[in-house]
């Protein structure tokens, strides 16, 4: 850091300041230190200055997979929310196992992160506990419907379900089948089909087929899936997908089959993502505020306010896109 400052010209107490982000320094001194540190390829301890300060400059976020864009998107609202904070986000992925969670949750923890994101509301018992005793912020994020742990920002899954099946109920369809993925491990994915098959049956309609692969999610599982709901002998006027990535398998399949879409049959999906843009038909889904979710995360656990007054939830609410399919 002495060689640092030398070359920079600055003292250490400023390099200092650089190196961890905080303080206050013009544009001018921050790149002189800036260039310095890489022309002498000065890397800062962050080791030892988490053991002084008893923290470090991390913020843990638990995700459900990578194999889907929804999460990567929650992942980039978090990274250009902390970017320039001296914060940096590190990540590890369940699967959708709450046993997988509750090992990962332990490691990050023993790293003493500022603060920790979880995907949705059901943890483990041991999960909550080990939070509790690490004294660290946390925020989940993705769901509403449930006791959070300190706060949550999302939108309530039951009611996207619900809203869907109405839609589709005011276009006259009354027989629906459902295609998920991820077996019952995916409980964001079960509260919105609850909240589709409630309205459905409140409403006098059926749910004839409900066909849940236990693999994870993808174009090529919704196109098989489809293929096995459509040549069921009691076959539905509208099929509900948990998400658009077996939705738009779904839709392949129909155009490649013949299958006319909706006077054959119709199909809703539920996240609003932006390839469905690049599809030859218009898709009906659910859009949901997953940059924003991220953005919401990471800037309540870097600022510095009283959590109690903060409401323990909110609703970033949803916004349902009719298309061609329906």
């Amino acid at each position: 850091m002495d060689d640092v400052a030398i070359e920079a010209g600055v003292s250490q107490m400023t390099v200092s300041r650089v190196m961890r982000g905080t303080g206050q320094t013009s544009e001018q001194v921050r790149h002189r230190v800036e260039q310095a540190a890489r022309k002498l390829g000065y890397v800062p301890n962050r080791l030892a200055t988490s053991l002084r300060d008893e923290t470090t400059p991390l913020i843990a976020v638990v995700l459900p997979t990578l194999g889907n864009r929804v999460f990567s998107e929650v992942l980039d609202g978090i990274t250009a929310t902390l970017s320039g904070r001296g914060l940096q986000p590190v990540f590890g992925v369940t699967e959708y196992s709450e046993a997988t969670e509750e090992e990962l949750v332990r490691d990050l923890l023993s790293w003493r992160p500022q603060g920790i994101i979880l995907p949705g509301l059901e943890h483990s018992d041991a999960t909550r506990i080990a939070i509790r005793a690490a004294g660290v912020r946390v925020v989940e994020v993705m769901d509403i419907d449930g006791d959070p742990i300190s706060i949550a920002f999302g939108l309530s899954q039951y009611a996207a379900g619900q809203a869907t099946a109405r839609y589709m109920l005011t276009k006259g369809y009354r027989r629906f089948g459902y295609i998920g993925s991820q077996g019952a491990r995916d409980l964001r994915a079960v509260k919105r089909f609850n909240g589709f098959r409630d309205a459905v049956r409140d409403s006098g309609g059926q749910i004839l087929v409900e066909h849940v692969s236990d693999g994870p999610s993808s174009m090529i599982e919704g196109r098989r899936a489809t293929a096995t709901v459509l040549s069921a002998p009691d076959r539905p006027e509208a099929i509900y997908y948990s998400n658009d990535d077996l939705a738009a398998g779904g839709i392949m399949h129909c155009l490649s089959h013949g299958v006319t879409m909706p006077t054959d049959v119709a199909l809703a999906g539920f996240n609003g993502l932006p390839f469905l843009e690049a599809l030859p038909i218009q898709l009906t889904t659910v859009e949901t505020p997953r940059l924003e979710m991220g953005i919401r995360a990471a800037q309540h656990l870097i600022d510095d306010h009283d959590t109690s007054e903060v409401p323990r939830v909110i609703d970033l609410g949803f916004h349902l896109i009719p298309g061609q399919t329906s």
